[in-house]
């Protein structure tokens, strides 16, 4: 089924002919002309599910893939009271490689879900470390004043 969809996609845009100057390589301001994509895929299923690639000539890469997952969701009454409940939701994890203009081999990596989006790659930034030791606060030690004990004799009926 898959090879049908792909095969009939291919064949209509072979077929499908574009006037000379609607192709972007005919701009004279796309200094990226030269870059083709050398190698593509793109899967999806009747799950939900999805995975997709390419490559180009200047040897940049992006994969990626998406799996649906049920998970913990909130919905709020006009009220503001949640209420939680399963729910699907989307998982993503992907990678990129490209080389910058100064020649810097970068490699970013990612996945998005409950916990949120995390990219790793070594040319992010990352957070200074202190290694200093924090001040602490004084401690002072009071003697608090305590009432002063009377003499005390029980009253009342009975006594």
């Amino acid at each position: 089924m898959k090879l049908f969809v792909i095969a009939a996609v291919l064949a209509v845009a072979a077929a499908t002919s574009y006037p000379s100057n609607y192709a972007p390589s005919s701009y004279k301001d796309n200094k990226y002309a030269g870059i083709t994509i050398v190698s593509q895929s793109d899967e999806r299923n009747l799950d939900g599910s999805s995975k997709w690639s390419y490559a180009g000539s200047d040897y940049t890469t992006r994969e990626e893939s998406q799996v649906q997952k049920k998970m913990q969701g909130a919905s709020y009454d006009s009220y503001g009271k949640a209420t939680y409940e399963d729910v699907m939701g989307n998982t993503n994890k992907g990678s990129s490689y490209w080389v910058s203009p100064e020649g810097e081999k970068i490699t970013l990596t990612w996945s998005a879900d409950e916990a949120g989006f995390q990219p790793k790659g070594d040319h992010l930034p990352v957070a200074p470390v202190h290694v200093y030791e924090l001040p602490v606060a004084p401690v002072h030690v009071y003697e608090l004043p305590v009432a002063p004990a009377l003499p005390y004799t029980r009253t009342g009926p009975g006594y």
